[in-house]
């Protein structure tokens, strides 16, 4: 019993700690850039001492990395974006209506917690293994969702017979991309609000096209 009391007040300092150091990437990543970052200046702004974030988290893109996935979720938990309840309701709500609007709600809330930190690490991926993979495994989980949802869709009789699944799919994963959101929102100043409703009326063309 006293072990599994200590174990959990172990499991609860790592925990408390992870989080410092997060919040204080975070807020690093997004005022300095990628270069002008450092995992001793991450250690300091969390006040922990620097061998923890080494430790931790090894690199600093692996840092980023971390950064990046707990702000597309918007916590820690290890639930990916298939088990959060906007995605849920995109793939089960009663109308298509519902679905798209779940479904750009929660992309535009994914982009807006994310969106700054995944320009970061697109511009440092060229020189960074692990932040190219990890934005490609992102590229294909957009792809992946997306095909889930119009299959969904298609299976519960609301997209009209004879539709290109694979089209729908390659479509609208190029449009809920990051790189999409942030052309948006930097070339054409758009605000999530707009973002929101673009994607809204974009999905619902698209489904019947």
């Amino acid at each position: 019993m006293e072990e599994d009391v200590k174990g959990d007040l172990r499991a609860a300092r790592v925990a408390d700690t992870e989080e410092k150091v997060l919040r204080a990437a975070t807020r690093l990543f997004r005022e300095r850039g990628y270069a002008g970052t450092t995992l001793t200046a991450v250690a300091a702004t969390a006040r922990v001492g620097a061998r923890t974030v080494y430790v931790r988290f090894g690199t600093k893109a692996a840092l980023l990395k971390r950064v990046v996935d707990v702000a597309l979720v918007g916590d820690t938990a290890p639930v990916d974006v298939r088990g959060r309840p906007w995605f849920v309701l995109a793939v089960t709500a009663p109308t298509l209506a519902e679905r798209i609007d779940a479904t750009a709600r929660g992309t535009r809330e994914m982009m807006v917690r994310a969106g700054d930190l995944l320009a970061v690490a697109l511009e440092a991926a060229p020189a960074e293994p692990v932040l190219d993979q990890a934005a490609q495994a992102g590229r294909e989980a957009t792809r992946d969702n997306m095909r889930l949802f119009w299959t969904r869709a298609a299976d519960d009789g609301l997209l009209p017979d004879g539709g290109d699944i694979d089209w729908l799919t390659e479509t609208s994963a190029i449009l809920a991309s990051a790189e999409t959101y942030l052309h948006g929102t930097r070339m054409h100043h758009w605000s999530p609000d707009q973002y929101e409703r673009w994607l809204v009326t974009t999905l619902t063309r698209l489904a019947t096209a």
